[in-house]
């Protein structure tokens, strides 16, 4: 897998960001601002994102309640898990690349 730095990198961190939360899964307000601690995104690209993830069967969702409202949760599937596996052993590839590149290994 080539790794692509737009949409496969948006989907692996957030994959990543709903996956470090592994019993409740996560809100997407809070995956929003977790995101955005490494890269800089709007919540109008990011809840496509999350929509698409779980159209993919990458991500699944419930509803809670909390203070009189709905909060929509996401949780990463099996099948996320395997993609986020694949996603990391690109960008570790990328990485090894990229170092034999700059540092002449």
């Amino acid at each position: 897998m080539n790794f692509n730095a737009g949409t496969n990198m948006l989907d692996a961190i957030v994959l990543s960001v709903v996956a470090k939360e592994t019993k409740e899964g996560t809100y997407g307000y809070k995956i929003t601002q977790d995101v955005r601690q490494v890269i800089d995104v709007s919540e109008s690209s990011l809840y496509p994102v999350l929509r698409r993830l779980q159209k993919e069967e990458y991500l699944e969702t419930y509803d809670k309640a909390f203070d009189g409202r709905n909060r929509r949760y996401y949780k990463i599937t099996s099948e996320g898990n395997v993609l986020l596996n694949e996603y990391r052993k690109a960008w570790a590839d990328y990485r090894k690349e990229i170092d034999s590149i700059l540092l002449g290994k």
